[in-house]
């Protein structure tokens, strides 16, 4: 329950009252109390997301159904209880991600090689629900990847989506965003289409990218910054 002090009480109270934070602390209340929902359930503009995140409610946070079964349930695709928690929860979280598996299942799968997974999903005519597990959480999260790529490695980085040239870049180090000049973007689709960067540079699909670009899932990014000492440094 939020109440205000007593009048006698001074700050930091006072400064908590006449903030937006009260506001939106009451919009939480409202929703909770009066209207008996989760708090992800609510209308929230980016000030106010920024606040939820600072207080960390457990029902502000995105959902994900997993139902465990067994593994005969799984590779039969059938389990009496499976209607009737997808149209529960279609009733009471629309739209929230629901996903069989199997922990047995997956289990077996662990271990054995790449050769070896193939023919094991082939044997059983099934698929591994991890990927989708993780696909799922990071949708839900609004987390997306970037890569980087080098001679000797590539890696990726995790951002939220809506995020920046500059903020991607921040992600790498704190340097490439103070001193970011620009990224020179090719998306995975076209890289694995045409087969190299210099086809890709060669079919027009390269593109330069300043500091207003909003990174897009899949981007494989060269970033060119400037450290602060004049000189020109790049990172890929």
């Amino acid at each position: 329950m939020i109440r205000r002090p007593p009048r006698s009480t001074l700050f930091p109270y006072t400064t908590l009252f006449r903030s937006p934070e009260y506001d939106i602390l009451c919009k939480i209340k409202g929703i909770l109390i009066d209207e008996t929902k989760h708090i992800r359930f609510g209308d929230w503009n980016i000030n106010e997301i920024e606040i939820l995140n600072k207080h960390l409610f457990l029902t502000s946070k995105p959902m994900i159904y997993l139902v465990n079964l067994s593994e005969k349930d799984y590779l039969r695709k059938k389990n009496k209880w499976l209607l009737k928690l997808k149209e529960w929860i279609d009733k009471n979280d629309p739209g929230a991600a629901f996903i069989p598996f199997s922990g047995i299942f997956e289990t077996q799968l662990v271990d054995l090689e790449p050769e070896d997974k193939k023919k094991f999903l082939e044997d059983h005519n099934a698929q591994s629900a991890l990927d989708k597990i993780i696909v799922q959480g990071y949708k839900a999260l609004q987390l997306q990847y970037f890569f980087t790529a080098g001679h000797d490695e590539v890696k990726a980085w995790t951002i939220q989506k809506g995020t920046k040239a500059p903020q991607a870049a921040g992600r790498i180090h704190t340097d490439f965003e103070k001193g970011f000049i620009m990224a020179e973007v090719m998306k995975f689709d076209d890289f694995k289409e045409e087969g190299s960067e210099p086809a890709v540079k060669a079919a027009g699909k390269y593109r330069q990218q300043g500091r207003n670009y909003v990174v897009e899932d899949g981007d494989i990014i060269l970033f060119k910054f400037n450290p602060g000492g004049g000189k020109d440094t790049k990172k890929k």
